[in-house]
Formats: C-alpha cells, sequence, structure tokens
C-alpha cells in the first residue's frame, strides 16, 4: 500500500486527455489508477506510466455503471490510502439534430457524459477526502457547457448538468479539505468525433464530411490541455477555461447570454454549418 505517495484516478484514461494526463501525472509523481471501456488501450497506457515510475492499477468499465464504480472504488482503497485527484473525464458523443435520435440515445449519452461523473463522485469522495492536506475532484464539463450550439443538444444537455453538480457539490463542500475544478475544453485534439454515435438518418458521405469538419477545429494538443488541467487541479482552482476558441466563446456568451450564437453566425459568416433537416 502506498502511504506516502500522491495518488490521481482517471476516467477516459486510454486516449485523448485521459491518456495525456496519465503520462503527465507519472511524471509528477503521482500514483496511478487508470479507469476506460476500452481494455487494450488502457494496458498500453499503464505500462508506458509505469516505465515512469509510477505504481499502476486499471479497471476496464463503463462509467455509467454505478455498481462497476463503486467495485472500482473498493480495490483502489485496497490498493492506496487516499486519492489525492479524481479525474472524471469519460466522456462521448452524439452527432445530429434533436428529430435524429430517440430517447434511448440520449439515455446512453447523459448515463456516460453526466451520471458517470455522479456515479465515480459517489464512489471515490470518502477516499479524497481522506488526501492530506487536501484533495480535488476534476470534472471535465466542455465550452457546451457555456454555450449549446445547433446539433448538440444531447451533449450541452449533459455538460450543462456537470457544471450545475460541480459547483453545487463545491459549496456543500466547503469548508472541507476537499475542492471541485470545472473544466470548460473547447477544441482539444481527440478522438471523440470519430468515437461519436451516428445517427442512422444522416447519409454516409453527410457523417464523414461532418467529421472532417469537426476535428479541423481540435487544434490544441491533448498534451498541452493536460497540463493545463494538472496546474489548475494543484493549485485548487474552482473553474478552468481550456484554449482560446473556448474562452473567446466564454466572452460572448457572458456579453450576449441570449443572443450568442445571433453573434457567433456574424462575425463566422457561412463557416456557423446549418445541418439540413434530414
Amino acid at each position: 500500500m502506498s502511504i506516502n505517495r500522491k495518488t490521481a484516478v482517471i476516467t477516459g484514461a486510454a486516449s485523448g486527455m485521459g491518456e495525456a494526463l496519465s503520462h503527465l501525472c507519472a511524471e509528477r509523481g503521482y500514483d496511478l489508477a487508470l479507469f476506460d471501456i476500452n481494455g487494450e488501450e488502457l494496458d498500453g497506457v499503464a505500462r508506458v506510466c509505469r516505465t515512469k515510475g509510477a505504481k499502476v492499477i486499471t479497471r476496464t468499465f463503463d462509467v455509467a455503471d454505478e455498481a462497476a464504480a463503486k467495485q472500482a472504488a473498493e480495490q483502489v482503497s485496497q490498493e492506496f490510502r487516499s486519492v489525492t485527484l479524481l479525474f472524471n473525464n469519460a466522456g462521448v458523443a452524439l452527432g445530429g439534430m434533436f428529430h435524429h435520435y430517440e430517447t434511448e440515445d440520449y439515455r446512453w449519452l447523459i448515463e456516460i457524459n453526466f451520471f458517470g461523473v455522479v456515479h465515480m463522485t459517489r464512489a471515490f469522495l470518502p477516499l479524497v477526502k481522506k488526501a492530506e492536506p487536501r484533495g480535488q475532484i476534476i470534472n471535465t464539463s466542455s465550452i457546451f457547457g457555456i454555450i449549446a450550439p445547433i446539433g448538440q443538444t444531447a451533449y450541452s444537455a449533459a455538460k450543462f448538468a456537470v457544471r450545475g453538480f460541480s459547483e453545487a457539490l463545491r459549496h456543500e463542500l466547503e469548508g472541507t479539505s476537499v475542492g471541485v475544478t470545472v473544466v470548460y475544453p473547447g477544441g482539444v485534439a481527440t478522438n471523440i468525433s470519430k468515437r461519436a454515435r451516428m445517427s442512422k438518418a444522416l447519409p454516409e458521405d453527410f457523417v464523414e464530411e461532418q467529421q472532417k469538419e469537426f476535428a479541423k477545429k481540435l487544434v490544441m494538443p491533448a498534451s498541452r490541455a493536460a497540463q493545463l488541467i494538472l496546474n489548475a487541479a494543484e493549485r485548487g482552482d474552482p473553474r478552468l477555461i481550456v484554449g482560446n476558441d473556448a474562452r473567446f466563446a466564454a466572452a460572448i456568451q457572458r456579453f450576449f447570454p441570449t443572443s450568442y450564437w445571433r453573434v457567433f453566425k456574424l462575425v463566422a459568416g457561412d463557416r456557423v454549418p446549418e445541418v439540413p433537416d434530414f
């Protein structure tokens, strides 16, 4: 059992920002509990982190599974005395307009993107409270948890929920040794668009074109985003907006809270997509 070392728990650790956070935490002396639904990729990340000197445990499960989250916490409690940083990073996406999807598609996304955060926080909060001198919960929302673009009804709903949950939890934990950081990334280079669930109602050529266009906007390296996120977590910052694009969007929303989408269309012109009514 590791007693004197810091410990970080990371969901969605097999790729993207989760993978980058895993590598960076290992370099900074954290032991790691890495979780993802993709076991093969997760094992590869764990092998690299062990070469950096970290003790690493892994578990393959879906964060939407509350019982699995509790089992993961039990495993971590047996291996580590406490959890210094809990990164609720795992997430998925839907592509298309509201009428392209059934309720079950929404439920799938919200169970992962929102209830995954709730399940992990409920399971691991007792271990974060044991961290000395303090622990931090880091919940990944999105710039789409501040603005709500067309084609993002499900994703924005979940990310707004993460924002509200996190802020209320921070207020409840005020005066304790646990802080809460909410992260609002913009265009970070991850695989989320490639792995998004796409409606069968959308033509394949349209889907491919939209994925290519969206990928062009994912410009910040995941390694850079991880540096900003880990720095904010270690400082105990309550809020972090990642990327110039996200900061610009947040500023526009702040000054134009109900009309920001019209402002974006004026600024961007033809670059703001209008999804055809398939």
